[in-house]
């Protein structure tokens, strides 16, 4: 199963996420990390980034790095928004970020900001057939996003975070009436052109992220920060939301410290953040907005997962593939055909990984493989699995060690026939990490040579699916009949069953 992490330096805190993405389950998060930073608070004050908040941001960045280096992520992407994209220091920020994190930080425009964050919250709670506003209130900006069916139409970005804000125009606290009407004519006339351009009417939902809405939400529904897993899609009035608001602007830190759900940090920006908020659902004429949990990091994830990012990692380089295409043309396999087998094999790899979760490199040996099964019957085609084994063994391959061409080669010798055996000398001669890898790869390797029986590469697309009850369906887009394919997989069936436990079927749809 492929593992992604996702970093976002905001201008109030970083906060990291890892997860791994299960066909047909969706994601798990294996972990997750938050540091309040306040880049903003230097940048929107003084124009830069401060040495001390850069130092801190830095440490972070390590820890962060750390953590998910230890989970063998396929791909990591790691962003900052508004307070770096403002501050002058920028240049010195990245260089030192970047070697903290262990990968290229890169800032993000408004735009982009928008589009993860209404990505984020459609990969956990998808709105297909409606009509919704986002809106995410950060440190330094506010995003919000205009989504029909499931699809972005339009994005803002608003120089309205919760610690500029609070920078601009809180000099007291409690503030004072006068700033905090300031305030409120600030947020009106910037929220305007967006109102004006998406209207006041046709809204299904609308939708509140980031720690602003997560203590909004906790706080009308009075719960402390460690439940905040109990919150997650709640509807909140804008009554609800403009009483808040009345409360924390009229009281002091220590005042505001004492509502249960908003922490003692947030407790310093909550009130520039929550006036965003009621001045968003106010302008776009809104009776209630529900809080969720998603944001930049989830939509980084679904993205680097859209785009089946580290999946290279199981292909075959090109020089490697170049070889192993070589070396089955040499010994007359039709290459139409070893090119088809090494497309599903990989396929069936990366869709099974919940099943047999290997390393993404194992996807390597399988390709070759997939490409070599048939070479020996350039010696004989009774028992050609063993000549294969032989030719491969005895093969020099550029581009692969001895032991990965050892492995390509006892994955040939049991592409079919019988299964490993103790007494088998090949089998001896691998270690007990070499065997389980082989085990797990051989019924894979069957199914996708068989799904290619007729050699006439039929099969357009495979779609897997990992059933609750534990079958393996194997959704199969073909032009013309695919009897013998289907036929060839029934039987190949019987090892899979016999390693992983578990039936495979074939279906059949025409593309």
């Amino acid at each position: 199963m492929p593992r992604y992490a996702a970093i976002d330096i905001g201008s109030n805190s970083i906060r990291m996420e890892a997860a791994e993405i299960v066909p047909g389950m969706g994601t798990r998060i294996l972990a997750s990390e938050r540091e309040v930073t306040r880049l903003g608070e230097s940048v929107f004050r003084a124009g830069a980034i401060s040495e001390e908040a850069m130092r801190a941001a830095c440490a972070v960045l390590a820890r962060m790095s750390a953590l998910y280096r230890k989970l063998d992520v396929s791909g990591v992407r790691a962003v900052a928004t508004s307070a770096v994209r403002d501050t002058r220091n920028q240049r010195e920020f990245l260089v030192r970020a970047s070697e903290a994190a262990g990968t290229p930080v890169e800032i993000i425009s408004g735009r982009e900001e928008a589009r993860l964050i209404h990505l984020g919250v459609e990969s956990v709670w998808p709105h297909v057939d409606q009509r919704i506003l986002i809106i995410d209130i950060g440190g330094g900006s506010a995003e919000i996003v205009v989504a029909e069916r499931g699809l972005l139409v339009e994005a803002y970005s608003k120089p309205l975070g919760a610690v500029r804000l609070r920078e601009a125009f809180l000099k007291e606290d409690p503030p004072t009436m006068r700033q905090l009407h300031q305030m409120h004519s600030y947020i009106k006339a910037k929220l305007e052109p967006a109102v004006r351009r998406s209207g006041h009417s046709g809204w299904d939902r609308a939708v509140a992220t980031s720690a602003t809405a997560a203590a909004v939400a906790s706080a009308v529904a009075r719960l402390p920060r460690n439940k905040r897993d109990g919150i997650d899609r709640l509807r909140i009035t804008t009554a609800q939301v403009r009483k808040l608001y009345q409360t924390l602007s009229g009281r002091d830190l220590a005042g505001r410290r004492k509502i249960t759900g908003i922490g003692p940090r947030r407790a310093e920006i909550i009130v520039p953040g929550v006036a965003v908020l009621l001045e968003f659902l106010e302008g776009f004429r809104l009776p209630a907005v529900y809080y969720s949990r998603a944001g930049v990091r989830d939509g980084i994830i679904a993205d680097l997962a859209a785009r089946n990012v580290g999946a290279e990692r199981s292909r075959l380089s090109r020089e490697q593939r170049r070889e192993v295409e070589e070396m089955a043309r040499r010994y007359g396999v039709p290459l139409d055909h070893a090119r088809k087998v090494a497309e599903v094999a990989n396929h069936l790899f990366l869709a099974m990984q919940p099943l047999h979760h290997l390393p993404l490199g194992c996807g390597k040996l399988l390709e070759a493989a997939a490409y070599l099964v048939d070479i020996g019957h350039y010696i004989s085609s009774v028992s050609h699995h063993k000549h294969s084994y032989y030719v491969v063994s005895n093969s020099d391959m550029a581009g692969f060690t001895d032991r990965e061409r050892f492995m390509i080669a006892v994955l040939c010798r049991y592409h079919r026939k019988s299964l490993p055996a103790a007494v088998h000398g090949v089998y001896q001669a691998l270690s007990a990490g070499e065997r389980h890898t082989l085990m797990q790869l051989i019924p894979i390797l069957r199914l996708a040579d068989n799904l290619d029986r007729s050699r006439t590469q039929r099969i357009d697309g495979i779609e897997c699916h990992l059933k609750d009850g534990g079958e393996v369906v194997l959704h199969v887009r073909s032009r013309g009949d695919i009897d013998l394919e289907q036929w060839g997989a029934e039987r190949a069936s019987q090892v899979f069953q016999q390693v992983y436990n578990r039936p495979v079927s074939v279906t059949r749809a025409r593309s």
